[in-house]
């Protein structure tokens, strides 16, 4: 997989997974909490498959493993 998220991306989807886990695991909010793990995951590893299919790459040129290639 290459990596097709940029660091401010790949933050946000961090940020979000963890505060979603977080209010799910407190009972704020219902078990739908649960998917924050996506945003969670996305965000670790770098890659999104949607933005793969859609053909979407928030990385920059010059810092991204998927522009390396070329």
């Amino acid at each position: 997989m290459q990596r097709n998220t940029g660091n401010l991306d790949r933050i946000l989807r961090i940020i979000l997974g963890i505060a979603l886990i977080a209010l799910t695991a407190t009972g704020i909010i219902g078990v739908w909490g649960w998917l924050g793990v996506v945003p969670l995951a996305t965000g670790v590893f770098g890659y999104c498959a949607l933005y793969s299919l859609l053909g979407i790459r928030t990385c920059s040129a010059g810092k991204c493993a998927c522009f390396a290639k070329r």
